[in-house]
C-alpha cells in the first residue's frame, strides 16, 4: 500500500454530531446558562452564538518550553476522528474550561505538540489529572483544553506534561524539543470571578460567515504569516473553507539539498491566520505532461515561516501543475464556530 493510500484509508465517511446542547452551567452568582448551536449551518467558520470572556491565570517555566493557563466557564466541543465529529457535552461535575498554551521561551513560537496533559492539585490534593485536547478556538487559537474539576475556592497548582515534539522544527527551533518535560503553574481560583467573566450572546450575528477577534493575551497567539510576509509566493486556493497558501522559502531548510527545491504549503483558517495542525496532506506536481512528484508534505514549525507543510523536490518551474490532497483533515478538537469547517476538503489543483 502506498503512503497516500495509507493516510486516505485512516480517514472515516460521513460527518456525525453537528447538532446538539449541553447541560446548564450554574455558579453561585449567575444564572445558568445553556449552549445551543446555530441550526442549518454551514460548511465554513461561521460566528458562533455567543462569546465568552476568559482569565490568564498564570505562566510556568522549565528550560525552553513556557506555559500560560487560562479559563472560562466549562462549555461544550467536538472532537473529529477522521471526518467524524463527536460533540463532547459538560459534565455535571465540572467547574471550568481550562486552556493551555505552550511556546518557545526564546522565539515566542508557539509549539504544535500532540501531546500535553494536565494534573491539578489543591493543598497537595489531586482534584483532576486528564490529556488536554488540542484545540481550535475563534478567540484562542491553537491550544490545549477541556472541561476540569475544582474542589472549591483556594491556590491551586497545575502540573503540565508536555511530550517531546514530533513535528520538524526549523531555523532557531532546529535540534531543540527533543525531550519532554514538566511545567508547573500555581494559580487562584475563585467561582465568584470565575462566573463574572464576560459572556455575550450574538443574535444578529451567529451563524454568519465569519469569526470573533482573537483575545488578547500575556501568552503568544498561533498565527502563521500574512500572505505578503511569505518568501517565495508561488500560488494559493481553498478548501474546507481553508486558505491555502504555496510558498518557496529563500533558503533551503536543513534536509534538503541545496541541488533541490523546499516546495511548502500553508494553510490557515480564514479571518484569523491560524494554522490548521494534524492534517494529512500530499502534493502531487506535473510538468509537460509528465510527475515530477508525488507523495506526502511533512508538518514542520519555523519562528519565521510558522507551521506548515513541506518536502523536498527536484525543481519548480513556472508553470507547472499542483494538485493538493488533503488525505485526512485537521485532527484537532474545535469549539463552536469552527466545527462544520475544515472536514469536508476537496483536492486542489493551481498552476505555479
Amino acid at each position: 500500500m502506498e503512503r497516500r493510500d495509507f493516510l486516505r484509508a485512516g480517514a472515516g465517511l460521513g460527518m456525525a454530531g453537528l447538532a446538539g446542547c449541553m447541560g446548564l452551567f450554574e455558579t453561585q452568582s449567575a444564572l445558568s446558562r445553556q449552549f445551543t448551536t446555530v441550526e442549518d449551518r454551514e460548511e465554513q467558520v461561521y460566528y458562533p452564538t455567543h462569546e465568552e470572556g476568559m482569565a490568564m491565570l498564570g505562566m510556568g517555566k522549565s528550560g525552553r518550553y513556557r506555559a500560560g493557563l487560562m479559563y472560562s466557564i466549562p462549555h461544550a466541543f467536538w472532537t473529529i476522528t477522521g471526518t467524524d465529529l463527536d460533540l463532547n457535552q459538560v459534565g455535571d461535575d465540572v467547574t471550568a474550561h481550562v486552556m493551555a498554551t505552550i511556546w518557545d521561551d526564546e522565539t515566542g513560537t508557539v509549539l504544535p505538540t500532540a501531546n500535553v496533559s494536565g494534573t491539578f492539585y489543591a493543598d497537595g490534593e489531586e482534584t483532576d489529572s486528564r490529556s488536554l485536547w488540542t484545540m481550535l478556538s475563534q478567540n484562542m487559537g491553537y491550544h490545549f483544553g477541556d472541561n476540569v474539576a475544582f474542589d472549591g475556592d483556594g491556590t491551586y497548582t497545575a502540573e503540565l506534561s508536555v511530550g517531546a515534539m514530533q513535528t520538524r522544527r526549523m531555523g532557531d527551533l532546529r535540534g531543540a524539543f527533543e525531550e519532554g518535560t514538566t511545567v508547573d503553574v500555581e494559580f487562584e481560583h475563585s467561582r465568584d470571578e470565575l462566573s463574572e467573566l464576560p459572556y455575550e450572546q450574538l443574535p444578529d450575528r451567529k451563524g454568519d460567515a465569519g469569526a470573533l477577534d482573537p483575545m488578547g493575551m500575556d501568552a503568544p497567539l498561533a498565527q502563521v504569516p500574512k500572505l505578503g510576509d511569505l518568501p517565495g509566493m508561488l500560488a494559493t486556493s481553498a478548501s474546507g473553507d481553508a486558505d491555502f497558501a504555496v510558498f518557496r522559502p529563500d533558503e533551503n531548510p536543513h534536509f534538503v539539498g541545496d541541488d533541490r527545491t523546499y516546495l511548502a504549503v500553508s494553510p490557515r483558517t480564514p479571518y484569523n491566520r491560524y494554522p490548521l495542525p494534524f492534517m494529512s496532506l500530499s502534493a502531487t506536481l506535473r510538468r509537460d505532461g509528465s510527475t515530477v512528484f508525488d507523495d506526502a508534505l511533512d508538518p514542520a514549525v519555523d519562528p519565521d515561516l510558522g507551521y506548515h507543510y513541506g518536502a523536498g523536490v527536484d525543481s519548480l518551474e513556472s508553470g507547472d501543475s499542483l494538485t493538493l490532497t488533503v488525505d485526512a483533515p485537521p485532527q484537532i478538537s474545535r469549539h463552536e464556530g469552527y466545527e462544520t469547517a475544515f472536514v469536508r476538503m476537496p483536492e486542489m489543483t493551481m498552476t505555479l
